[in-house]
């Protein structure tokens, strides 16, 4: 039987973002894929390097709407490094909340996302019904639903109340609930089972091999958390489980998520008891310049280990800003996922890896005269040119 290329994407209905796969398959058996991106690059890093120090933050806050308070505090975090800013505990603490109430909307809309393109409608619903409740918790905590902007450096912007931490402790025993209903539907619904076990399949040494970070990573057995092997924020303060398991297929990469959204509850509901008096800021206005040097910056974003490299040689703006997203890894290096799967797999098995494809984009340059394809960041384009 020979072998065709069916091209997925870049615009498809089962993916929500501009990605292509072209898929070579015998019959309905995938044997390769190939993964092509440049469909949406904004080119974030080249705007960073010709931008205010504090112009780049809310740059840096649009890189993915999902995990904008995640860009925002690692590229701050590079900052407070830079100038060896010391935030006052309550700042952290806020920090860490806001934080985890978006890692919870970002797993429940993977839960729901994937529940869609399994043609399970009445699932994604009821999902992202209860989703809501997060989203309104985040406007409570940081005055948006999504692009909040509420990190700046030396602390955050807004405090919160008796009255909002009430609502927050209300919501979230509602959710909790939830959230434990949906991991049961994943758990025993047999036709969830038959989309999501034994697909996909990443073993342990391929997860280190390929460098997999974040629910990827952990679904396969990877003890891997940025929260745990270096803290930050408020981390540190915080009792909670790494949560792993040992199947690597479609299946445990869901059920990771949904197990992290109730270690995700758990910090939040410790912050708030727990939450220190004082200052929300260490400085009441942030500074406009920042010392010469570099400073690296970590933080576990709801898909991995999100990583901001700035360099500064003093002034007002940053000399670079590099920007490495756990997608990128994620997304570009798991092509061999897609072993011994089927045609109709290929939209689940990248479904699982929650991608975010803003976030990746690099641009892909192609050489006239060999026919190599490499991923370049813009601004070694606009050099080269120059």
């Amino acid at each position: 039987m020979p072998v065709i290329e069916i091209p997925v994407g870049p615009q498809h209905p089962a993916l929500h973002e501009p990605i292509l796969l072209r898929v070579r398959v015998r019959g309905e058996e995938v044997v390769g894929v190939d993964i092509v991106t440049g469909y949406n690059h904004r080119g974030i890093e080249w705007l960073a390097e010709r931008n205010t120090w504090l112009k780049t933050l809310y740059i840096a806050t649009r890189v993915c709407g999902i995990c904008n308070l995640m860009h925002a505090t690692c590229y701050v975090q590079a900052l407070e490094k830079l100038n060896n800013i010391k935030l006052p505990e309550r700042a952290l603490a806020l920090r860490t909340i806001a934080m985890e109430l978006e890692r919870l909307h970002s797993h429940m809309l993977l839960a729901a996302v994937m529940a869609e393109i399994l043609g399970f409608e009445s699932l994604f619903m009821l999902i992202m019904r209860d989703r809501e409740k997060i989203m309104l918790l985040k406007e409570l905590v940081t005055g948006n639903r999504v692009l909040s902007d509420y990190v700046w450096p030396g602390g955050v912007r807004r405090d919160i109340d008796d009255g909002i931490v009430e609502k927050i402790k209300r919501a979230l025993d509602y959710i909790e609930k939830r959230i434990l209903y949906y991991r049961d539907v994943y758990e025993n619904d047999k036709l969830l089972r038959l989309r999501l076990e034994d697909i996909g399949v990443i073993k342990y040494n391929e997860a280190l091999l390929y460098g997999l970070v974040g629910p990827t990573a952990r679904a396969s057995g990877v003890r891997i958390d940025v929260r745990k092997d270096t803290p930050y924020a408020w981390y540190d303060e915080v009792d909670f489980n790494m949560v792993t398991r040992k199947e690597g297929d479609c299946l445990a990469r869901v059920l990771v998520r949904l197990e992290e959204s109730l270690e995700s509850i758990k910090i939040i509901r410790q912050a708030i008891n727990k939450l220190p008096k004082g200052p929300i800021a260490a400085l009441r206005i942030p500074p406009r310049t920042f010392r010469p040097g570099e400073a690296i910056s970590r933080v576990e974003a709801p898909r991995g280990e999100l990583i901001y490299h700035v360099v500064s040689r003093g002034g007002r703006t940053p000399y670079r800003v590099r920007i490495r997203t756990p997608s990128f890894t994620n997304i570009l290096n798991s092509v061999f996922a897609y072993r011994d799967a089927t045609l109709s797999d290929v939209p689940v098995i990248l479904a699982s890896f929650d991608p975010c494809i803003s976030c990746m984009e690099r641009i892909m340059v192609v050489d006239e005269r060999t026919g190599e394809q490499r991923l370049e960041p813009i601004r070694k384009i606009v050099r080269k040119r120059r």
